[in-house]
């Protein structure tokens, strides 16, 4: 016999019970060929986790103890996750799971959405993970949320998993601080492989569209969600199309790195839908370049309804006809979002001042810009034309940009280099041109013509009424979000 069995039978039959459990555990040699061929045994290779041995019956029964505990709990299982993981044996251990969670901040709701965090072990698992977060910079009251969206998150290692994940975040210039800001919104980071997706978009945006790779950490700072977006089917259709249009790929590199939402558009639904819209309207095709370069979010706007509303208040209120209003779009695009009650101040002012409602519409189609200027700024430029340069008022019609150059800065100690050696010319000759430019003219012998140029260009950054600017999505950087600043030629 062998000297094992001997051993079992000689301890009685008190150990008969545990008899089989001790031979699962212990290595046995096999007694000959024939019973090595024997089939498998009822119970499987027990699990260390939970010190107990169970066969299948037993296994069915703690299983449906377990699924029927926590629907009294409140927890359902719909779609039969758990069918397929394994569950404690103790309903104790489950209870502790369960009161684990919920005080983390998870209710019942969210753990039927995913009843698959009962299966995590809360000290293989859970627990690491959620003190690794913690560490990272994520606040124990942003934890729930964080597991909320993405509660997939608790069945990862910290070593193999989650940590090279942040090392590549490094890796790419993210600042450790804004760390946790990244991982917040875009938790999903975590289950991506840096040598994967997270690589193959940075490498694209890098070498072929042009990125300058100091922006890429600012650019997942912002807009982190670029990171898991497949480059062949999202990024790379997104910037070939818009390239396609006549943008350089330098000039959209250069958005890209302030603007990184924009990789966000859906190419089909979104931006291909608002460029046919803008033509629909009257914007020329080679204007297109231009209209996006000034105003990228235009392509992201539900662009048809907003053009509709605009071009009828323009119409019906400015007099002005969609020609015109195209014309004024091509060289103000945030007008779509700009709200009409912002619009009709500067217009009635000017109004207000015996210019009449044609002429008022000419000035606007000529230069929109003035419909972003305050009147308080307006009535300083124009008491200034009056009483001291003393110039016919036609000339302010001709030329509107007058208003949009700073009065202290550039109009008034121009207009007295100008005064003082006795030149006549034209608002657009000593206004329209950079500083360089304006000495050169002063030591010229003679006045030149009015060179051919842009319709629209000034001396510096236009003030925008952000806070009355129209904004569809307010959860993106003020930066990046709010019309506050532009600068009219590229």
């Amino acid at each position: 016999m062998h000297p094992l069995l001997r051993t079992i039978r000689r301890l009685g039959p008190s150990a008969s019970s545990d008899g089989r459990c001790l031979l699962l555990l212990l290595p046995v040699a096999p007694l000959s060929s024939k019973a090595s061929a024997a089939p498998p045994p009822e119970y499987e290779m027990p699990s260390v986790t939970w010190g107990v041995i169970q066969g299948r019956k037993e296994r069915l029964v703690s299983r449906v103890l377990a699924i029927d505990f926590l629907r009294s709990a409140g927890v359902s299982d719909q779609a039969g996750e758990l069918e397929a993981v394994e569950l404690p044996s103790s309903l104790e251990v489950l209870q502790e799971r369960l009161d684990f969670l919920l005080r983390l901040g998870l209710s019942t709701d969210d753990l039927s959405a995913y009843p698959l965090l009962l299966a995590c072990s809360l000290r293989k698992n859970a627990i690491p993970v959620l003190s690794y977060l913690e560490k990272l910079g994520v606040t124990r009251a942003r934890l729930a949320a964080f597991v909320r969206a993405y509660p997939a998150c608790l069945h990862a290692s910290v070593a193999v998993d989650l940590s090279p994940v942040v090392k590549s975040l490094r890796g790419l210039d993210v600042d450790r601080q804004d760390i946790p800001r990244v991982l917040e919104r875009f938790p999903e980071v975590l289950g991506l492989k840096p040598d994967g997706t997270i690589s193959t978009s940075v490498a694209y945006l890098v070498g072929i569209v042009g990125v300058a790779p100091r922006d890429i950490g600012p650019m997942v700072t912002h807009f982190p969600f670029f990171l898991g977006m497949r480059v062949g089917t999202t990024i790379k259709p997104l910037c070939e199309y818009i390239a396609s249009l006549g943008l350089p790929m330098r000039i959209l590199a250069r958005i890209l790195e302030k603007r990184p939402y924009i990789l966000g558009y859906d190419l089909e639904e979104t931006v291909k839908p608002n460029v046919e819209a803008l033509l629909s309207f009257g914007v020329r095709k080679e204007m297109l370049p231009l209209v996006i370069a000034q105003y990228p979010s235009i392509l992201g706007l539900p662009l048809k309804a907003k053009l509709a509303a605009q071009q009828y208040f323009f119409n019906l209120k400015l007099q002005i006809d969609p020609d015109g209003f195209a014309r004024a779009i091509e060289k103000l695009p945030q007008l779509v979002s700009l709200h009409q009650n912002i619009i009709l101040k500067p217009v009635e002012f000017l109004r207000g001042r015996g210019i009449s409602n044609e002429d008022v519409a000419r000035m606007i189609v000529r230069c929109p810009q003035i419909l972003l200027l305050r009147n308080e700024l307006m009535k300083n430029s124009l008491y200034f034309f009056k009483s001291e340069m003393k110039r016919p008022i036609s000339e302010l019609l001709d030329y509107p940009e007058y208003f949009t150059y700073s009065l202290e800065s550039r109009i008034k100690p121009r207009y007295m280099r100008v005064a003082t050696k006795g030149i006549r010319c034209s608002l657009d000759w000593f206004l329209n041109c950079s500083d360089q430019r304006f000495e050169e003219r002063m030591r010229g012998d003679f006045i030149e013509g009015d060179a051919p140029g842009p319709s629209f260009t000034m001396g510096g950054k236009l003030q925008m009424p952000g806070s009355q600017l129209v904004s569809d999505d307010d959860n993106e950087e003020s930066d990046d979000e709010v019309l506050y600043r532009r600068t009219v030629m590229l």
